[in-house]
């Protein structure tokens, strides 16, 4: 009965000793928003859509000006040449939504370029960050529930991103 308790107890510590792994959560969202670089992406992309917004909202007051102005000629002008305006207008109008839909697919294609770049830098540092410290499974902090604050190596990674690049070439 001794021999039975003995290797009880063994291979209870056996599975207790492996089952002890070291496990931390990272949260890319707060690195691509916090880190200098992700700050620098964010900077450009908050440009590129204000600019593109003045530029947008300016021909948007154009287009309905001479909605305006063409209502108002509806009794004066003749039939056919009204028409005529309408479909010209029209045909503006489109265009506008085609350029703002294109600049909206540039704006989007620019975020996913440079997130893409930013994770590729991002990825060897977390590697060589999990190795140095021992640590058997990083997991994304949106799979998590509840955790401990120390087990976030968050901050961590940003510090190490940081001093690896600050900006991107845009």
């Amino acid at each position: 009965m001794k021999k039975y308790l003995i290797i009880i107890f063994f291979i209870f510590n056996i599975f207790t000793f492996n089952a002890y792994s070291k496990i931390a959560y990272i949260d890319i969202k707060i690195i691509l928003n916090e880190s200098s670089v992700g700050k620098s992406l964010n900077s450009h992309l908050k440009s590129l859509n204000s600019e593109y917004s003045k530029k947008y909202t300016k021909i948007e007051k154009e287009l309905l000006e001479k909605e305006k102005t063409l209502l108002a000629q509806k009794n004066i002008i003749e039939k056919n040449e009204f028409n005529q305006k309408i479909r010209n207008l029209s045909d503006e109008i489109n265009k506008y939504k085609n350029d703002k839909k294109l600049s909206t697919d540039k704006l989007n294609k620019i975020k996913i370029e440079n997130t893409k770049e930013i994770l590729r830098i991002l990825n060897p540092i977390i590697t060589k960050y999990v190795e140095n410290n021992d640590i058997s499974i990083v997991l994304k902090k949106t799979n998590i529930i509840v955790g401990k604050k120390d087990l976030d190596i968050t901050e961590k990674i940003i510090k190490l991103l940081n001093g690896e690049i600050n900006k991107l070439n845009f």
